[in-house]
């Protein structure tokens, strides 16, 4: 990526102001400020102190070797993640508590203990070593939302194959990319899973994915929806025929803390997907330290992280994170809003959710939906509230990435005083600032580049086969630091507001416009319940702002309402990131996580290809969009 200009303009101002509840506070897991200080004067006995609450066979020679851009973690160390997710709990008085909670989208549910999935993954760790998969094999997992995934990654995890967790949209052709890149011999997946009462053909697009590709010689296939599906003599096994025959034991192996533990691929718009690599031991340390005290979680809490596994935030605060602290985890297969608007709020009620981890742009979903929807359900459960708040909980906005592993800037529950917008400050032992393009910090609230300027334990080790790309992208751009592609600004109280990716950036007049901070301003409107901002080529101003805007359910559009949009804009930040079209739609184009897919609007209004959109949530977002511009255009 090529870095230029020195700074973002930062137009977005916000007042308010949320101190944590004195109630809260004085129970929170970490409620005194002298965490920072601690970690800022000894970054690497902080993480040695952390690393402490985990089991190690054998503990670490060095807390960090650092040959930038490779870091070794807790080099000489030797533990095993399933072993610190199961054995340990095992061996306690969580033996017989819930591990996993689960409910499909048809309405089945299971519960499965610590002993019970202990018990699982032991199993399907012997399957796995019964197909000749060995320490440092490639296994590659694509599967829907069912206990089956975790059981199968902490498998892999026990016996030291690296796992790769493809997401279950994603289209045949990724997969075989990255069944290619990772070299994987077994492959483990579904006949179907359910979503919005459909079912996902999995198993028929991997037989589409794996046609005339011999590197894969099994494929285990859990039968989830009773699909009718074909199976391929000699390769494809059931996943209940192997259990079955699978000796019940498995010791775990002794890992290096060095070895890897995943690749996560990452899809970009074009080009061979990033498969970003995570070790064992600095990984682990990030995510059971981070989920703990992210999220303060506590033994009686019933935690749930709405993500898919498939994606980073899945892999560390579904499954490593919380398990390792020993946490009761729910997990949901399906749609936030099927059969109706209250599936989330009614399972929140249910089952007495207390810690809630969501995606922003999931609840401005249900805010267009309306109020009344949540208010049928008691949510008095809820103690805390990652990203989102109703009032008496503490809010956590968090800011990270696939590469980073573990959550980097975010308040903490019982220290933080939050402002809507603002992921707030770098955890303890990060140090984050904000640049210019030769890596000098920019003025308070000037933007800038977002870098991370030392190295952290659940950081990328590097993409997997291609450590020059790895160099070349993350830590060439910006001298002597990781480069996010991230833009930020830092207020004058340190907070750190994330402004979008520098690709998204609007460079319009002189002026370079975050896309986020006018997003900011359209759903502030009472009348917006969710809005996409780009830039659109020029000739004049180089770009000029378009925003599509979705409507709360009741709202009509109008050319009265454009107008007011473009003055509130104006109001709230300035007349220079005033949209110069505001499209109303009924739907964005976004991923099943929730996450807006900017650059399928973006190509649109630039008559660009739009690229993959196999991870779309409704394909028919993008004719949505393309039929509001097509309205446009023949009004002009």
């Amino acid at each position: 990526m090529v870095v230029s200009g020195a700074t973002i303009d930062s137009l977005l101002k916000e007042g308010e102001r949320h101190p944590p509840p004195e109630s809260f506070r004085r129970h929170a897991s970490w409620h005194d400020e002298s965490v920072y200080a601690e970690a800022q004067r000894d970054p690497q006995a902080f993480w040695a102190k952390q690393a402490e609450q985990l089991h190690w066979f054998r503990r670490w020679d060095r807390v960090l070797a650092w040959d930038p851009p490779f870091a070794k973690w807790f080099a000489g160390g030797q533990l095993n993640a399933s072993y610190n997710c199961l054995d340990r709990h095992v061996r306690s008085e969580r033996r017989h508590k819930t591990a996993l909670m689960w409910e499909g989208e048809p309405g089945d549910t299971r519960v499965l203990t610590y002993d019970a999935l202990w018990r699982e993954v032991m199993r399907f760790a012997n399957v796995l070593k019964g197909m000749g998969v060995r320490r440092g094999d490639r296994v590659t997992l694509y599967l829907p939302m069912v206990p089956e995934l975790p059981i199968a990654i902490l498998a892999c995890a026990r016996i030291g194959a690296v796992h790769s967790v493809i997401f279950g949209g994603f289209s045949a052709k990724a997969i075989r990319d990255r069944v290619e890149d990772a070299e994987s011999a077994v492959l483990v997946t579904a006949d179907a899973g359910y979503r919005r009462g459909n079912l996902v053909p999995l198993k028929k697009t991997v037989d589409e994915a794996l046609a005339d590709l011999p590197i894969i010689k099994h494929v285990v296939v859990l039968k989830r929806a009773g699909a009718d599906i074909a199976m391929q003599s000699g390769r494809d096994v059931w996943w209940h025929d192997t259990m079955a025959a699978a000796d019940p034991w498995c010791e775990p192996e002794p890992m290096e803390a060095t070895d890897p533990l995943f690749i996560l691929y990452t899809s970009g718009t074009t080009g061979k997907p990033k498969g970003v690599v995570h070790g064992t031991g600095g990984y682990l340390v990030g995510v059971a330290t981070t989920a703990k005290h992210v999220f303060d979680l506590r033994d009686e809490d019933l935690y749930w992280c709405t993500a898919d596994i498939g994606w980073i935030i899945g892999h560390s605060d579904i499954v490593y994170g919380p398990l390792a602290n020993g946490a009761t985890v729910f997990l949901y297969e399906g749609a936030p809003d099927h059969p109706k608007p209250d599936r989330w709020w009614s399972i929140v009620e249910r089952y007495g959710v207390t810690v809630l981890y969501t995606a922003p742009t999931a609840i401005r979903a249900f805010m267009r939906a309306g109020n009344e929807w949540p208010r049928q359900h008691d949510l008095s459960s809820l103690r805390l509230l990652a990203t989102i708040g109703g009032g008496r909980c503490p809010i956590v906005d968090t800011w990270w990435q696939t590469e980073t592993g573990m959550i980097l800037i975010t308040p903490l529950p019982g220290l933080t005083t939050t402002k809507p917008g603002s992921a707030t400050r770098p955890f303890p032992g990060i140090s984050a600032a904000v640049v210019d393009e030769k890596g000098n910090p920019v003025p308070r609230n000037k933007g800038g580049y977002l870098v991370i300027r030392e190295p952290w334990p659940a950081m990328l080790q590097t993409l997997y086969k291609d450590p020059e790309r790895y160099r070349d992208v993350y830590w060439t751009p910006v001298p002597g630091a990781y480069f996010t592609g991230d833009g930020a600004r830092v207020d004058e109280d340190s907070d750190f507001w994330l402004m979008g990716r520098i690709d998204d950036v609007i460079n319009s007049a002189g002026h370079r416009i975050g896309t986020m901070e006018v997003e900011s301003a359209l759903v502030s409107h009472p009348k917006v319940a969710e809005a996409a901002v780009v830039g659109r080529p020029h000739s004049v101003k180089g770009q000029v702002c378009v925003a599509y805007v979705v409507l709360k359910r009741g709202e009509t559009a109008s050319e009265a309402l454009t107008g007011q949009l473009k003055e509130h804009v104006r109001t709230e930040i300035g007349a220079i990131a005033s949209p110069e079209d505001v499209y109303f739609t009924d739907k964005l184009p976004k991923t099943r996580s929730g996450k807006i897919m900017r650059r399928v609007i973006r190509a649109l209004v630039s008559g660009q290809e739009i690229g993959d959109t196999t991870t779309l949530e409704d394909p028919g977002a993008v004719e949505e969009v393309r039929r509001w511009l097509a309205e446009v255009e023949d009004r002009k």
